[in-house]
């Protein structure tokens, strides 16, 4: 058991559950040609379940599959997050300022610019301008916790981008889109069940065992759920890999038009803000924090607007999203690790992530 638990934190070995949960996703998709199901928005079905009305479909259960993938893998990082950490990473303003200058002057229109090179179809177009407007609210935290980086500074820019997206959203696509019209309380439900959630459970789990137990409990605790983590991580491709399986083999051409601009965007954003982090003298835990926050995209954000307010093709562009940016991360991650020592000067990552090098 502790070698299965070993080998799933192992890189070496991840690329190659990350390939497989990608294929068994688009088997599972294609098997049941889920794309013709009329699937209920995460947050409704969870609502429903709250008011007894929930119906047991398969579009429902569905449904679930990426909010319950994300807590598993967002609650084991929220388990790491001290208190006292959060309150030093509010006295970090130059990070701070990094994140919302590309974040808010430098994403959306490198997204656009990619969008209107890339891509010619105008409702595609539509989809990945809207998939470049909000910074992520969830999934930056577990690759910032992937790579040994600076969770509880995350989480600071995390909760920050939460509330300022709920104000720029609606400013940005009017600016890149024209009149758009959807519900901003949207985004706080999002925040509560991605971020929210998770949090108050980590947050609480660790307080509880490390009264009775201390330090040592959690360090017990910590390859179990490393592994959820993980585990979260191959489940969440699973179901976003089956959502459009077999849109994937009939016409892979579309994933292909996206995936092109949303690789040059992820990579450019992500290298560029680490190596402006190096050159400001950031921590490698604070620079790889900083340029996960500026480079993930809101996709469970997108994805909502787009069905709420655009056409059946500009949705399917925020879907296919997720679908290249999850890879693309995950090779982010790895790409950090590696570079660690070369510029930050860092041999002991596990060291770091403990907290045994001051940051």
């Amino acid at each position: 058991m502790t070698r299965l638990l070993a080998r799933l934190e192992d890189f070496r070995f991840l690329p190659i559950f990350v390939v497989v949960s990608m294929a068994i996703g688009i088997t599972v998709g294609n098997v049941l040609q889920i794309s013709d199901f009329a699937l209920t928005p995460p947050i409704e079905a969870i609502k429903s379940i709250a008011g007894g009305t929930f119906e047991l479909t398969v579009s429902n259960a569905i449904s679930l599959g990426v909010p319950i993938g994300l807590f598993a893998m967002m609650y084991p990082a929220m388990t790491n997050v001290r208190l006292g950490e959060v309150g030093d990473a509010f006295r970090s303003p130059r990070q701070l300022a990094v994140v919302l200058v590309f974040n808010y002057l430098v994403a959306p229109f490198i997204m656009f610019s990619l969008a209107n090179l890339f891509v010619s179809d105008p409702a595609l177009r539509t989809g990945l301008i809207l998939y470049g407007l909000a910074p992520c609210i969830a999934m930056v935290i577990i690759f910032t916790f992937l790579a040994k980086g600076n969770t509880p500074m995350a989480l600071v820019f995390v909760a920050l981008n939460s509330v300022a997206q709920m104000l720029l959203i609606p400013v940005y696509a009017r600016l890149l889109i024209g009149n758009v019209d959807f519900d901003v309380w949207v985004v706080a439900e999002s925040v509560v069940l991605y971020l929210g959630l998770p949090l108050i459970l980590g947050v609480a789990t660790r307080m509880l065992v490390v009264r009775r137990h201390g330090e040592a409990g959690m360090d017990a605790l910590k390859p179990g759920l490393n592994a959820l983590s993980i585990l979260g991580l191959l489940f969440t491709l699973i179901v976003m890999f089956a959502l459009k399986g077999d849109l994937i083999l009939q016409r892979p051409a579309i994933v292909l038009e996206m995936a092109i601009p949303m690789t040059l965007f992820f990579l450019a954003m992500f290298f560029v803000v680490l190596l402006v982090g190096w050159r400001l003298g950031f921590a490698y835990r604070d620079a790889v924090a900083v340029a996960f926050n500026a480079t993930g995209r809101d996709f469970e954000i997108a994805i909502a607007i787009a069905i709420t307010a655009f056409s059946p093709t500009v949705a399917l562009a925020t879907v296919v999203g997720p679908l290249i940016e999850v890879p693309v991360m995950l090779f982010l991650v790895w790409s950090a690790m590696r570079l660690a020592p070369r510029l930050f000067g860092v041999q002991d990552l596990p060291a770091i992530a403990a907290g045994a090098v001051a940051p």
